[in-house]
């Protein structure tokens, strides 16, 4: 085989570079695991995301360093770890050596019964111990939030975390190990200089090459994180013709600020969106915390969410709120759309042939802006929200200059409430005309019944979000006591 053989998959794992061709695009990371490398220590449990048991590392160079994540390898395609580096829990101990920190103090802490997704919380636990020496309990938990525990409970698992890093450093794998110059030299040998193209699936480059690719065969399947084409294949038994990849395409990877927004491009993931965002939107970080689990995160990007265009998918509310646009390109050609004017109906939304979603760009906080973002679900961490709500609302004195709200859950789409807007504007911060707005709002929507809620629930709840939004951005904001209630 060439060095840089487009139709060859090359990733390295435990420092070996493994070469691949002529396997089916859609071999998940797990699958391959386990049926081809007898690497049996990744479990499948749910096959779809959720559980954290089939939990590994990959490393990608970024300037010069080796950025490490965690990541469910049980949605996650083969050929999607081109150029990368590949860490299962059977890569941290060798068969009779000491085990690595995480691994012992999950032990001494007796953190494992069944130990069916021990593998898992060790790998997630693995990438928070090279990234941060001294978690926090909190931080512990949200390193967490996609990884299910069957048996023993989480509370010895977490003090486990709390204590790895008082273990003497490990000599395969520490943090030395793993930023050391031989680590970062091997991965950067395999980087290659043409586009992976095996069989089904490319990954064009450029910005350019991926367009044209697209209007040639409008008809691929556009792949990002993959954490909702995962489940097509693994859960609807989805086979397709053509697959093309945007997470090698450069202009794609960029975060950019000018004075009036952040731009975020399509390959970025949902970890560094939510990062940028909160940075220039603070109130936005309860949202980004309970967005999803860490592990989809690392892997799913916001504008896939956003292309996906799901009616309850939670990005959308507070984005159409805060006025974002969507960059669209086709070919050559370029333009720019409110995001709320991409979605037409239910899965229909407004892209030619061939034409896909290069970026999204946010405006950045203006003065006198009053920003919220809230989600009702039944869970807290990795739950599918019944309703969720956006609101931007900005002051002139005592006057509100404008409104924009938006909502998931309560349509087809994630849409605004217009009526409620109107009835804000112009009026000043006041319970009767939040009341009046909370009266339109009614008019606005005409939600459905459903297993996450009945349309009187969602009525309600809209109602009572917007209520909860007066109240803590009035002048003198209420202290709210918030409770959760139910398991």
């Amino acid at each position: 085989m060439q060095p840089d053989d487009p139709a060859t998959i090359r990733f390295l794992l435990d420092g070996e570079v493994v070469q691949l061709r002529d396997l089916p695009p859609t071999t998940t990371v797990l699958d391959w695991l386990r049926e081809h490398r007898g690497r049996c220590g990744t479990k499948e449990g749910c096959n779809e995301g959720d559980c954290g048991a089939c939990t590994v590392v990959i490393g990608q160079l970024r300037d010069g360093r080796i950025e490490r994540r965690a990541i469910n390898s049980c949605i996650r395609f083969l050929p999607t770890l081109d150029g990368c580096e590949l860490l299962t829990v059977e890569s941290l101990s060798p068969p009779a050596g000491p085990l690595h920190p995480v691994q012992q103090a999950l032990v001494d802490h007796h953190a494992s019964q069944c130990g069916y997704c021990t593998p898992g919380f060790v790998m997630a636990l693995y990438a928070q111990y090279l990234a941060n020496p001294s978690p926090s309990r909190d931080q512990v938990l949200d390193t967490l939030s996609g990884n299910l525990c069957r048996c023993t409970g989480y509370r010895p698992i977490v003090d486990a975390a709390l204590a790895a890093s008082d273990y003497p450093e490990p000599e395969v794998w520490s943090r030395a190990d793993a930023a050391s110059p031989e680590r970062i030299s091997a991965l950067a040998a395999i980087q290659r200089d043409t586009a992976l193209a095996v069989p089904g699936f490319t990954a064009p480059r450029s910005l350019a090459a991926f367009a044209d690719a697209y209007v040639a065969n409008p008809q691929a399947q556009l792949l990002a994180g993959g954490t909702d084409i995962g489940l097509w294949v693994t859960k609807q038994d989805r086979a397709f013709t053509s697959i093309l990849y945007l997470g090698e395409v450069a202009e794609l990877q960029r975060i950019e600020h000018d004075r009036d927004a952040i731009t975020i491009g399509a390959a970025v993931t949902l970890a560094e969106a939510w990062a940028a965002l909160v940075a220039e939107h603070p109130p936005l970080a309860d949202l980004a915390r309970r967005f999803a689990s860490s592990l989809v995160n690392n892997s799913g990007t916001l504008c896939g969410n956003l292309g996906n265009g799901s009616p309850i998918g939670d990005a959308m509310p507070v984005l159409i709120a805060l006025g974002a646009e969507v960059n669209l390109r086709c070919g050559a050609s370029a333009r720019t759309i409110p995001l709320e004017n991409l979605y037409l109906g239910y899965q229909k939304k407004d892209l030619a042939p061939g034409e896909f979603i290069a970026s999204v760009r946010v405006p950045r906080a203006a003065p006198g802006l009053r920003l919220a973002a809230y989600k009702l679900s039944k869970r807290f961490d990795q739950d599918i929200s019944a309703v969720s709500a956006g609101f931007a609302v900005t002051m002139d004195g005592d006057r509100i200059a404008s409104a924009r709200m938006g909502f998931g859950g309560m349509a087809a789409v994630p849409a605004r409430a217009r009526q409620a807007e109107a009835a804000l504007i112009g009026q000043p911060w006041t319970e009767a005309a939040f009341a009046a707005a909370s009266a339109a709002l009614q008019a606005d929507f005409q939600p459905l019944d459903d297993l996450r809620g009945t349309a009187a629930y969602r009525r309600l709840s809209a109602a009572r979000l917007l209520e909860r939004f007066r109240l803590e951005h009035a002048a003198q904001p209420v202290r709210l006591r918030i409770e959760q209630v139910g398991g």
